[in-house]
């Protein structure tokens, strides 16, 4: 059965519970390797920093540019090449404003743990950018949308790398997810 169709038949209902699903099992693996790859628990704890000038400039700022280079895409290339096969339009579509916001903090918290706080952390910005985008396992016929969430990944992995606090990149996560769901919403 082909991705397309198998969204159509998911209720958003069932969409919501297997994200919801997906992300936690996410949370859960970062944190329980992070038992096993960090010599105290207390240490992955502490790549979390709240630093609000840090968080605006490499958060804030890197989630608005994320925007704008997704809606110049969008612009300038024809829909079937953006196209995900329906899943960020049937999940954000018929979301309300507390759900978007509940999922795009969700994903945000749960993808950066793993991905930047553990993965990269431990195996590097190529690893776990390189798995990242992976994840993303509907774009892989789709270059255009790999190569962007590839960039992507390794944007929010440059700038993890720069400052070693997770908060920036769950802000800058955040911030796209949100905001693109927002949009896909409001064009219902």
């Amino acid at each position: 059965m082909k991705q397309e169709e198998l969204i159509k038949r998911l209720s958003h209902k069932q969409l919501l519970q297997a994200l919801y699903q997906s992300q936690l099992l996410f949370l859960l693996i970062a944190l329980l390797l992070s038992y096993f790859f960090f010599e105290r628990f207390s240490t992955w704890l502490h790549l979390f920093t709240f630093d609000l000038q840090e968080i605006v400039f490499y958060g804030v700022i890197p989630g608005i540019i994320v925007i704008l280079y997704n809606l110049l895409l969008k612009y300038l290339l024809p829909k079937r090449v953006l196209d995900d096969g329906g899943l960020n339009e049937k999940l954000f579509k018929n979301s309300t404003l507390g759900e978007i916001f509940q999922i795009s903090l969700l994903v945000s918290v749960c993808e950066e743990a793993l991905f930047r706080g553990l993965l990269q952390t431990k195996f590097g910005l190529v690893f776990a950018s390189l798995t990242f985008a992976f994840i993303h396992f509907r774009y892989l016929k789709k270059p255009i949308l790999l190569l962007s969430i590839t960039a992507i990944s390794f944007y929010f992995g440059y700038l993890y790398f720069k400052t070693g606090n997770l908060l920036v990149t769950i802000v800058a996560h955040f911030v796209v997810d949100f905001v693109l769901g927002l949009l896909i919403r409001l064009e219902k």
